[in-house]
């Protein structure tokens, strides 16, 4: 009885998420909607050390080894789904621009308005509103924004891990969540 029992908690543990995935994967394929991703990796905790500064990227948090292989390894995933994405945008902090780089999807747009919300915080209300603007006047093809886990949060209520993305109607408001992609392992 008791094997019955794990098993059953098991699939129900493993059913959601894999059909939050599956609904994700099938919304970027039909299009009209944003990958929200967290960069990948990268240890030291949250924000970046003291006096780091924007464009020397030896100042700031940087991808880790696993960091550098999960953004592969999400490139080559997503290839494999058939996804295509029409932009690609990155926050300015070089861990968001690597991942987007070593992913390897398409040429990347730097675009300040995914900046990091919990570095910049006497920002945060401004880039919200300035991204939520971007994210809600899409409506071709499939948007991948490679940002930060505050600004995700901040955009969908939903506070990613390292490498994961959260796919989103950019058309709804708010935000509707239509499901979550795991950082490969």
């Amino acid at each position: 009885m008791f094997q019955i029992v794990a098993i059953l908690a098991l699939i129900v543990a493993v059913t959601p998420a894999a059909a939050d995935a599956s609904a994700a994967w099938e919304a970027l394929r039909k299009g009209g909607h944003v990958a929200l991703m967290r960069h990948s990796d990268a240890p030291g905790g949250a924000g970046d050390p003291p006096g780091f500064k924007l464009d020397d990227c030896s100042t700031q948090r940087n991808l880790s080894e696993r960091g550098r292989a999960e953004a592969v390894a999400m490139g080559a995933q997503i290839r494999a789904n058939g996804i295509t994405f029409t932009r690609i945008i990155s926050s300015p902090w070089c861990r968001c621009v690597d991942t987007a780089k070593l992913m390897d999807l398409g040429p990347v747009d730097i675009e300040p308005a995914f900046s990091n919300a919990f570095v910049l915080r006497d920002r945060r209300e401004e880039l919200r509103r300035d991204a939520s603007a971007i994210l809600n006047t899409w409506a071709d093809g499939t948007l991948l924004v490679v940002t930060h886990g505050a600004n995700i949060q901040a955009l969908s209520g939903v506070s990613p891990t390292s490498g994961e993305i959260v796919v989103v109607d950019p058309l709804s408001s708010p935000l509707r969540v239509i499901g979550q992609i795991p950082a490969p392992n």
